[in-house]
């Protein structure tokens, strides 16, 4: 096991069971990792979402994240030190065999990844994560998962943010030894509705129900119920 690997399993173990251990206030707060990837899409994308996610998670369901998200290469060894990882754009996605390595050691190692399509990327992304995991399929994830009933419940699945093609918005999944590893939204963008108010002036309440959607990922990363 990497050694980034225990550190991140350790880091979650202290946060939800025992985080008044001196221990844990001796390690830095927990972060969330934009993942930066090549091949021309634009990874940094739905610049404001990830400040306002950990500002409501940490309102809401009581984490500790620190206020900013942390860019990470996504072949660095940098991203075993976060429990969730988001990954967003456009276009274009290319991992190399190293990256394909690291991402799948850092999944299989008690790491998340959500993977949001803000338009456009659906196909890349569809093809590099087989790299990833050659010997799984994104599959549709049902809608009584846990991932869609703590702490806040979505019995219909995912929140429609953006209209894209006109679909409704799905939520896929890799599921590696019985562990939702990675969730993908799909024609929904709760990344978009995670984004300032004043970006695209979404109405207050399809914002809330992003928000509480990202709130549900989150939980379900840290605590790896399965």
């Amino acid at each position: 096991m990497k050694q980034g690997t225990f550190k991140t399993k350790l880091l979650l173990f202290l946060l939800f069971f025992g985080g008044s251990f001196t221990l844990l206030s001796a390690q830095s707060q927990l972060s969330i990792a934009r993942i930066k990837y090549n091949g021309g899409g634009d990874w940094y994308s739905s610049k404001s979402a990830l400040k306002n996610l950990i500002r409501f998670c940490n309102q809401e369901i009581g984490t500790h994240f620190q206020a900013n998200e942390r860019i990470v290469d996504v072949g660095s060894e940098d991203l075993f030190q976060y429990p969730f990882a988001f990954l967003t754009g456009h276009g274009n996605i290319i991992l190399n065999d190293q990256e394909v390595r690291n991402l799948r050691q850092y999944l299989i190692g008690g790491g998340f990844l959500h993977i949001c399509d803000n338009y456009g990327m659906n196909d890349y992304i569809r093809r590099e994560m087989k790299k990833v995991f050659p010997e799984a399929d994104f599959v549709e994830v049902p809608f009584n998962h846990l991932i869609y009933k703590k702490p806040f419940s979505f019995p219909q699945g995912l929140p429609k943010v953006h209209e894209h093609e006109g679909n409704r918005p799905q939520g896929f999944g890799i599921v590696y030894k019985g562990r939702l590893v990675c969730f993908y939204d799909y024609e929904s963008d709760l990344g978009n509705g995670w984004e300032d108010q004043e970006v695209y002036n979404d109405p207050q309440e399809i914002r809330f129900q992003a928000l509480r959607m990202g709130a549900n990922l989150i939980h379900y990363a840290l605590t790896n119920p399965e």
